[in-house]
């Protein structure tokens, strides 16, 4: 259920203080030619050529995206993007490249494991297209500090392709949870998931007008639990407004709205206020009485069910929320369980509801589209259990 916005949580130094902390000499970027190395391109040329085309761009580490104005320059979150500009002194953003740093890279290119980074500069070869919807390089087959045209192993070695991969992201990011099961699974799809681009509450705003947008009207977004396309720009809390359901209901854990699990956008949907309140804390079972302005659902004193269209979407994103936290980054440990009592507890039932509701309802378009939204234009992170649905047996069975 949506509360009011909390005070934003403080960002880390913001790109007005950059030119006074940087005092970096700025050397000339020069692009080469080879018989073995194609020529490389500055930031400005890259920003200006973002048609899809594969290229290699050098620039200087300016900080960490987060949004399509803003870049972290400390305090980083994740190590799943750096913004380049050619001058290491740069504050505006639209002169930055917003780079994706894939599974392969994290290690060596990641701000939150490498702030030293910062005003180092990096080439990388990838392809020009739009990140954070803000000009980009995406899909990088090659990263190295300095200039010149990186080879794929030049700082990071990348993993083989797991058998089995599919979907439109980058083909290793589950390599270390293929062929696993039970709690080796569920260990290594913690790791993968939890590297992620934390966003503000006033941000997840703008994330769900683009993860939840109605296919056939860009200017509205699909309410959850309603089924209603809805403007846009009726988000608030009147009457008929939409605002920010948790799926996993923020009593259950009591994280609220501050960054981390109550701002994670894989949990949090577009729904009617007045559909929102009558959902509240509830946990999720089948039966009750029909739900006004949500038609297919209903509740009762301690669950909700949801329409038929949603019920496998519900399933997984709680699945989402019971692997990403864990415990182990200073929020609760969230976990399924069978009961509609849970109160504060940060569990939230039934499971083998849950677990039925998934099978009954697998990924569609809409679902695979926003998870791949929420992965590369948001977090930087993906739901395993759209991807891979089977995995929800492997863990509980």
């Amino acid at each position: 259920m949506d509360m009011k916005s909390s005070t934003r949580p403080r960002p880390g130094r913001t790109i007005a203080a950059l030119a006074a902390a940087v005092t970096l000499a700025v050397p000339v970027v020069v692009a080469t030619t080879s018989a073995s190395a194609a020529a490389t391109s500055t930031v400005a040329q890259a920003l200006a050529a973002q048609d899809g085309r594969v290229a290699t761009v050098t620039g200087y580490v300016i900080g960490q995206p987060t949004a399509t104005s803003t870049v972290l320059t400390s305090g980083y979150t994740a190590d799943t993007a750096i913004a380049l500009a050619d001058t290491a002194t740069e504050t505006g953003t639209s002169r930055m490249l917003y780079v994706q740093i894939t599974a392969d890279y994290r290690s060596a290119f990641g701000l939150l494991t490498n702030p030293s980074l910062r005003g180092r500069q990096v080439t990388a070869t990838g392809t020009l297209t739009a990140y954070f919807s803000h000009g980009g390089l995406k899909n990088p087959t090659g990263m190295s500090i300095g200039g010149g045209t990186p080879s794929p192993t030049a700082t990071a070695s990348p993993t083989p392709a797991p058998t089995g991969s599919t979907g439109p992201y980058d083909s290793t990011y589950y390599a270390t949870a293929m062929g696993k099961s039970g709690g080796a699974l569920r260990t290594a799809l913690h790791t993968i998931i939890k590297t992620q681009t934390r966003l503000s509450y006033d941000q997840a705003w703008e994330a769900l007008k683009d993860t939840d947008q109605d296919p056939a009207n860009a200017n509205n977004v699909i309410l959850l639990y309603s089924g209603r396309s809805q403007s846009k720009s009726s988000n608030g809390g009147g009457a008929n407004d939409w605002n920010r359901e948790h799926v996993w209901a923020k009593s259950h854990g009591d994280f609220g709205t501050s960054t981390g699990p109550g701002t994670d956008v894989h949990h949090l949907r577009p729904e009617d206020v007045t559909v929102n309140s009558a959902r509240g804390n509830k946990d999720f079972d089948t039966g009750g009485s029909p739900v006004a302005e949500a038609a297919g659902s209903y509740t009762d004193a301690d669950s909700f069910e949801p329409r038929n269209a949603v019920k496998g979407d519900v399933a997984r994103m709680i699945m989402y929320m019971a692997i990403r936290y864990e415990g182990d980054d200073g929020w609760p440990n969230l976990e399924m369980n069978n009961s509609v009592t849970n109160g504060s507890a940060p569990y939230l039932g039934r499971l083998p509801v849950l677990l039925q509701w998934h099978r009954q309802d697998p990924p569609d378009a809409f679902e695979q589209r926003r998870n791949q939204r929420i992965y590369e234009r948001w977090q930087g992170n993906r739901n395993p259990f759209v991807d891979h649905p089977e995995w929800a047996t492997a863990i509980w069975g």
